[in-house]
């Protein structure tokens, strides 16, 4: 780039290298990526405005013709890597970019990359999977939470969900030689990250301990529980996050099955009556009450449920809500 001053004048003169015949060179592993690109003479000055998503090049080679070759070695955790999951495979999609100038000017040149993965087997639970057995696992309590696909009668094959449809999401608990155990949800948020920080930008879906606060706000409820140790919540696709990866974050509690109070509950909101209603005990739904409020804990058995830690914060994700439109695309590129 030159500068040039004329009578306090700034003209500022952008070298534009095009990028022809790209030699493109992409090794996938389970968790990253090694990608080769070789440029020209003309170009290796301009190196640092190739990307990998929002990653530079990681090492720049220059060969003795005075050519160059550009290595992009990352995770698919780096550099905005879009997960799909599709069936039985797991696609990260990502673009290899020129831009000879900033944002938001286009970059003058685009190559898609994309790694294909099979997806791992997960635990599905017995009445998903008649006839299988429960995972394995030493002593403690086990907490699974999983995608159900629209029958309610197993796993998701895709985490790219349209606006407006609803997400089933399963979660249960292993109860082992423990005697039966009430599974709640007693908060749950959607962010668009992984793992929460302070101060991290959160979508609260379930809060005020076991409160629904989407099925005010839209149709999400409860589904009437098949065994206690288990919760499906029926939850309608909203607009935060719309075409990013989005995590489901939730804490799960194992309860006493015989003890609810305003702090052990799962509530959600009928609009037909107008009012909260209890999932395990609708005669009780004056627990609900204070979901309009604030929720605290009235123990009836505190001192011997309380003293155990019978909880486990679990992350769900990434899911992919995106417009109808958009949905079609995702599924068309399978």
């Amino acid at each position: 780039m030159l500068t040039h001053h004329y009578l306090g004048v700034i003209i500022v003169a952008v070298f534009v290298t095009t990028v022809t015949n790209a030699d493109i060179n992409v090794v996938c592993a389970k968790d990253s990526v090694k990608i080769t690109w070789r440029i020209s003479a003309e170009l290796v000055p301009y190196a640092a405005r190739l990307f990998l998503g929002s990653c530079m090049p990681s090492q720049l080679k220059v060969l003795p013709t005075g050519e160059g070759e550009a290595l992009f070695n990352y995770q698919f955790a780096d550099c905005k890597f879009k997960k799909l999951i599709k069936g039985k495979n797991i696609f990260h999609q990502n673009e290899l970019t020129y831009r000879p100038q900033a944002k938001p000017k286009p970059a003058s040149f685009v190559y898609p990359i994309e790694c294909i993965s099979k997806r791992p087997e997960v635990w599905v639970p017995p009445f998903l999977n008649p006839g299988s057995g429960v995972s394995g696992g030493r002593g403690g309590l086990h907490f699974h939470m999983a995608l159900l696909n629209e029958q309610l009668t197993g796993i998701a094959k895709t985490n790219v969900i349209p606006l407006g449809s609803f997400m089933p999401l399963w979660a249960a608990v292993e109860q082992k030689s423990h005697q039966p155990l009430l599974l709640l949800m007693e908060e749950c948020v959607a962010a668009t990250t992984p793992e929460l920080q302070p101060g991290s930008q959160v979508y609260p879906i379930i809060s005020n301990k076991g409160c629904l606060m989407e099925s005010v706000r839209g149709n999400s409820m409860f589904l009437p529980r098949y065994h206690s140790s288990a919760i499906i919540l029926y939850l309608q696709s909203f607009k935060y996050g719309l075409g990013e990866e989005v995590y489901i974050h939730c804490k799960l509690v194992a309860w006493d099955p015989e003890v609810l109070d305003e702090s052990k509950k799962a509530c959600h909101y009928v609009k037909e009556n107008g009012s909260w209603e209890l999932l395990d005990d609708p005669f009780q739904s004056s627990l609900c009450s204070c979901c309009d409020s604030t929720c605290t804990s009235r123990p009836k058995r505190g001192a011997e449920w309380e003293s155990h830690s019978w909880s486990h914060n679990s992350v769900l994700g990434p899911l992919v809500i995106t417009e109808t439109s958009d949905t079609k695309a995702h599924n068309s590129s399978s």
